[in-house]
């Protein structure tokens, strides 16, 4: 039986969203925030728009490429562009998660478009990307947070296409190398991978996507939070900071150190550097350990963010799929009890087992110390249930 490990993670934060706040943080970080003043105030425009400028110069997106704060975070800044572009031509949706399954419901059941192509795999794989045809829009989830299954890189799409490349990108943006040339629409959430807080999503447009957005009117109706045009051009404004609804001016200052904070530790290159050096802890870790395996079945598709384990002992493999769910959620408990780490459980609609956070607001030392804390956990499971 091996023994309580004593040393605990000094942050036990592992949620992959909303995620832990960056090293060091503290209240202070928000001492200077704009409150009690209108976010269309002179200075709280210059906020607004230094985040967006900060952000395109840390991602270092191309100079034509638009930016843009959106309501609603990730959700709502790709419901935003499907429902803004999608219908101008055929459209080809991937799914190997439940979010990438999320938008195949909404572009067929609510959008209810004719010509759909669904390329769909189970949790743990990617569909067969040299079937894609790019002459249509194209819909994929760069990394799928309740999977754990990224892809690979960026070389299966054409720098020629005539459709657009839609992207979720919400755990990937400041954490994987994303080609923009490569994408039209990419969204993300101050509250993934930089421990922003939530309900705030990023929109990227690349110039064909604006140029769709100015010569293509959809057959439905869009909401005032979804129009992105006025009399059939871009509105620039929003893409300067003129949000569409009024933002938390908390939130902005609290992005903006985060923005701070990844300049701090070597920018995005930085960033990124983190990010792998706590999955190979736990890829390494996963290899000489026999009762887990990462739910990625390629390597070169496992994500560097969101890890997503399965529990491939026997004699826990061998149970019921509600058995195999409650012994995962029995480890959870146990090292949330000790303060070991909080929200690591499965996505709800995800195989049962253990999701862990490891982007570049998580300490490499925290990893560390939660790694014997994750085999205490299972053998200390195991041994309850096979006494009950």
């Amino acid at each position: 039986m091996t023994q309580q490990p004593q040393n605990k993670p000094q942050n036990p934060n592992f949620s992959s969203g909303p995620c832990a706040k960056p090293p060091g943080w503290s209240r202070d970080w928000l001492e200077n925030a704009l409150l009690g003043r209108s976010h269309r105030s002179k200075p709280g425009k210059m906020l607004l728009k230094q985040a967006t400028e900060k952000t395109h110069a840390l991602l270092g997106l191309p100079e034509d490429y638009r930016l843009a704060i959106v309501p609603a975070s990730d959700t709502g800044a790709f419901e935003m562009a499907m429902w803004s572009l999608l219908g101008a031509r055929g459209v080809d949706v991937l799914a190997w998660e439940s979010f990438g399954s999320g938008w195949v419901k909404d572009i067929v059941n609510h959008l209810k478009l004719e010509d759909v192509r669904t390329f769909e795999a189970d949790y743990g794989l990617l569909p067969d990307l040299t079937q894609i045809d790019f002459a249509r829009d194209v819909i994929f989830t760069a990394n799928g947070t309740t999977s754990g299954v990224r892809v690979p890189n960026y070389d299966w799409i054409p720098s020629k296409r005539d459709g657009l490349v839609f992207a979720d990108a919400t755990s990937a943006v400041f954490a994987q190398s994303i080609d923009w040339l490569k994408t039209d629409v990419v969204t993300f959430s101050w509250q993934k991978v930089l421990g922003g807080e939530a309900a705030h999503g990023m929109l990227i447009l690349s110039p064909d996507a604006v140029a769709r957005l100015e010569t293509y009117e959809p057959a439905w109706p869009l909401p005032k939070l979804f129009r992105m045009t006025k009399k059939g051009k871009l509105d620039a404004a929003l893409f300067e900071g003129a949000t569409i609804n009024t933002p938390s001016m908390l939130c902005v200052e609290d992005y903006l150190a985060a923005l701070a904070w990844v300049e701090r530790v070597g920018g995005l290159d930085g960033l990124m550097a983190r990010a792998d050096k706590n999955a190979r802890l736990i890829w390494d870790w996963i290899d000489r350990t026999a009762w887990v395996a990462n739910l990625a079945v390629e390597p070169e598709t496992r994500s560097n963010t969101s890890i997503c384990l399965k529990i491939v002992d026997p004699d826990i493999a061998a149970r019921s799929d509600d058995a195999k769910a409650d012994f995962a959620k029995k480890m959870v408990s146990l090292l949330e009890q000790h303060e070991v780490a909080f929200d690591i459980g499965a996505y709800r609609d995800a195989p049962s087992g253990l999701r862990i956070w490891v982007g570049g607001t998580i300490e490499s030392d925290d990893i560390a110390a939660l790694l014997p804390w994750l085999d205490w956990a299972f053998e200390t499971a195991k041994t309850d249930t096979q006494k009950a």
